[in-house]
């Protein structure tokens, strides 16, 4: 009896849920006995998660080149290594990462693909299964007499691998049913040793079953049979053909016999490193070709399993030149291993990607790297030098004008009939917009001569020990700008003032423009030898993983929609990011406005660029003004330029037949819309706007001077106006020369950013000899702590 008891109290997990197990598993393998394939071809329905077609066909043949084509992919095998499965103390498995995997397979089996699963963990939980068995077998009544002490400490046999293997294949096999049960799929076990793969009837046996299970929408489980497998001999592969040694090359074997379009090996590292993982200097391979093996320094193999990583790369490899693409990536992190395999179909930057294709320019972590370094050049260069390599870029946008028009008329062609009227807009570029550059870009070359190392403060600490705080550039920035390819001189032209390097990544519609203007750009860098400084993105990077690139890139700003800005603002990880994520620019109309003015402003506002950020979007009546002639004034305007108006709640209720209520108060249009609504006051007019605006550009129009202070003294936005249009809300109407964006954030810079907010401080202090302790309660020295005259800013 008391062993009975005893037993129980130590039942693990998998234990009490084994008879349920063999249980379903049973009636389900009679249940598919009765129904018909095609009948099991819609298992995926049954599933809580959402069906999701995918277009997946390819010919099999050649692998992908670049990350963004694995979500073609169609049938995948995931190859989970040892750390992956077991539990840190290699006795047991990882019950929660295993659960996580097989939900994610299951997402990807009910979007259609055909998934197969090479596992490790059977010896791990055969350890666990015996280790508990021989504890069990002890007497006990020893071990009541020894006390818990002893029985914690009772010797366990080295367990031998094969045995574990033996104890653990049906644990692990049961377990793996269970969970995949839960997402109605059916998952089925083979093992295999070498011999399988050069008996050719074994081969054929092999690969005619998995077929048939891949065709009934069944998930095959294939692990090595590690209960008969005889030790791996070194050196043993086949010329052209790879030994299965362990489950990386089983699992490189299974996809090329399978023609599988992609195999994702999940270890305890996040890929390959040119440096053992972990030393100082190590850096993540993002893609590895074949010939690369010379930049990769192999470490210690895993703490647990049979290969390591170079025994990963030799199967990834084959299995590549196979025609099968290949990731390895960690499945162990607990931040990423609940969508490690959904983010890499998906063609996320997880891991390393090998790819036989090797891109024509550096990867952008190489560009980042010259960023870098050219932005530190460009730092050093006298102020007249950073000048006149703006002042040459200005000359260039005039003298190669027909160039430029002519690299923008191919990108409007063929953006044409594919973006909306305002984005053509944004995209199309004259030779009055190349002029307007051209002035802005000397604006900025004129006011820069003093930007980089101008003093802002100087303190006598004490005696011959002085500091000075100094401004600097803040790095290397990276820009994202959609549709507009005249934001890249200008923003080359602020980063080259300010001595930051820069990347850029434009919109693909833009790809003509943009590549012509970076030229001109690095042409006129060139003059004083940091043509590197600025860089243009032209690989497939997508922008969320540009946003991961943490430790090249110092500040993202985003230049686009209020969709892009927020996409970003959400993927950057460890990047500040400077930008507004909507426009909603407001302007309210006192009792006491003119009526000579109102009717200019609200067009300025509304309707002169409806597509940028610092247009109109809500404009907000005094109810005194309803059914007056200047309301009318106003209505009649906006019907005559065919905006659209939508009707606040409070509007409408005024009105007997109003236009289409407003879906939300809280809307940046970027067309002819807008939105027009009703308050009783000034201050109501300000509590609107905190609560629905976007805090960029608010305007009051009043003749009342007392009104018109208490508004910009209230209104909590980047810019704040009286009787004038919120389309002056731009760096080059404030004198800036230009911006790289409007900020509406409260830390660092805010409103138009121009040259001043593209940079930081540090601080110098020139001492001789100085030490705190001669401060201190008894030294010799006192502070001072004195303000010293600050060299005049140079302003012509």
């Amino acid at each position: 009896m008391l062993s009975q008891v005893y037993r129980s109290g130590f039942q693990p997990f998998h234990q009490r849920l084994l008879p349920w197990v063999q249980s379903t598993a049973l009636s389900r393998s009679r249940a598919a006995d009765r129904i018909q394939p095609s009948t099991i071809r819609h298992v995926r329905s049954w599933s809580n998660i959402p069906f999701i077609t995918v277009p997946l066909s390819r010919a099999h043949g050649k692998s992908f080149a670049h990350r963004s084509e694995l979500k073609h992919a169609k049938r995948i095998v995931v190859k989970l290594g040892s750390a992956v499965v077991t539990r840190g103390d290699e006795c047991g498995l990882a019950l929660g990462r295993l659960a996580s995997i097989v939900e994610q397979v299951s997402v990807l089996q009910n979007q259609g693909r055909e998934m197969m699963l090479v596992t490790s963990g059977a010896v791990a939980f055969g350890k666990q299964r015996l280790r508990h068995e021989i504890l069990l077998s002890q007497s006990v009544r020893q071990a009541l007499h020894s006390g818990q002490n002893q029985l914690k400490e009772m010797a366990i046999p080295v367990l031998e691998a094969r045995a574990c293997a033996a104890a653990g294949q049906s644990g692990l096999m049961a377990l793996y049913e269970a969970m995949f049960t839960q997402y109605s799929i059916c998952a089925a076990q083979i093992l295999v040793t070498n011999l399988d793969f050069h008996d050719e009837q074994k081969r054929r046996n092999l690969n005619g079953t998995l077929h048939e299970l891949l065709r009934m929408n069944i998930v095959p489980i294939v692990n090595t049979n590690d209960a008969v497998v005889p030790p791996a001999e070194p050196n043993s592969d086949l010329q052209g053909v790879i030994s299965v040694k362990d489950n990386d090359s089983l699992a490189a074997r299974l996809a090329v016999e399978m023609k599988t379009d992609l195999l994702i090996v999940l270890s305890d590292v996040e890929g390959l490193f040119d440096s053992p993982p972990g030393s100082d200097d190590a850096k993540l391979i993002d893609i590895f070709y074949p010939g690369d093996q010379q930049s990769v320094t192999f470490g210690t193999k895993s703490r647990v399993g049979m290969g390591g990583m170079e025994a990963k790369v030799k199967a990834a490899l084959w299995a590549l030149q196979g025609g099968t693409s290949v990731v390895i990536a960690n499945g162990t992190h607990p931040k990423v291993s609940g969508h490690v395999i959904t983010d890499i179909v998906e063609g996320k930057k997880v891991g390393t990607f090998f790819s036989e294709v090797k891109p024509a320019g550096p990867t952008v972590e190489q560009q980042g790297e010259m960023a870098r370094s050219g932005g530190r050049m460009l730092a050093t260069l006298e102020p007249e030098q950073r000048a006149e390599i703006i002042y040459h870029l200005a000359d260039l946008l005039t003298d190669q004008r027909d160039e430029i028009l002519l690299a923008n008329k191919k990108d409007m062609e063929e953006a044409e009939g594919r973006l909306a009227a305002p984005l053509l807009k944004r995209l199309s570029l004259s030779t009055s917009k190349l002029n307007s550059l051209a002035i802005g870009l000397r604006q900025i070359a004129a006011s820069s001569q003093d930007s980089v190392g101008r003093v802002l403060r100087r303190t006598r600490i004490a005696k011959n020990l002085e500091l000075e705080q100094v401004t600097v550039p803040i790095g290397v920035l990276l820009v994202i700008f959609e549709s507009r390819p005249d934001c890249l001189p200008q923003v080359a032209a602020l980063a080259i003032a300010s001595g930051n390097g820069l990347l850029l990544k434009g919109g693909k519609e833009a790809t003509h423009s943009n590549r012509i203007l970076h030229l001109l750009a690095q042409e006129a860098l060139s003059i004083h030898g940091v043509k590197e400084a600025i860089q243009l993105v032209n690989t497939r990077e997508e922008v969320e993983d540009l946003c991961r690139l943490d430790k090249m890139i110092d500040l993202i700003i985003p230049r686009g929609s209020s969709q892009l800005v927020r996409d970003i603002q959400k993927a950057a990880k460890g990047i500040p990011v400077m930008g507004h994520s909507e426009g909603i620019c407001h302007m309210y109309v006192d009792s006491e406005a003119s009526v000579d003015k109102i009717t200019r402003l609200v067009r300025d506002s509304k309707c002169e660029y409806p597509a940028a950020c610092n247009a109109l979007e809500t404009l907000l009546i005094h109810r005194d003004l309803l059914r007056t002639p200047l309301f009318d004034q106003i209505i009649d305007m906006l019907r005559v330029e065919q905006v659209k108006i939508h009707a606040g709640p409070k509007f409408a209720s005024y009105l007997t037949f109003s236009p289409s209520e407003v879906k939300s108060l809280r809307t940046e249009y970027g067309d002819l819309e807008l939105c027009i609504e009703v308050v009783d006051s000034v201050q109501e007019a300000i509590d609107h706007i905190h609560k629905y605006g976007s805090s960029h550009t608010d305007v009051i129009v009043t003749e009342n001077e007392k009104t018109a202070e208490f508004f910009l003294q209230h209104v909590d936005s980047a810019c704040v106006f009286w009787n004038a249009s919120t389309r002056f809300s731009d760096g080059y109407r404030f004198g800036l020369g230009a911006e790289v964006g409007i900020s509406t954030s409260r830390i660092h810079a805010r409103g138009p950013v121009g040259l001043e907010g593209l940079l930081t401080t540090k601080w110098l202090l020139r001492g001789q000899d100085h030490v705190v302790s001669d401060f201190s309660e008894h030294g010799s020295l006192k502070y001072l702590h004195e303000n010293l005259p600050v060299p005049q800013r140079n302003t012509n």
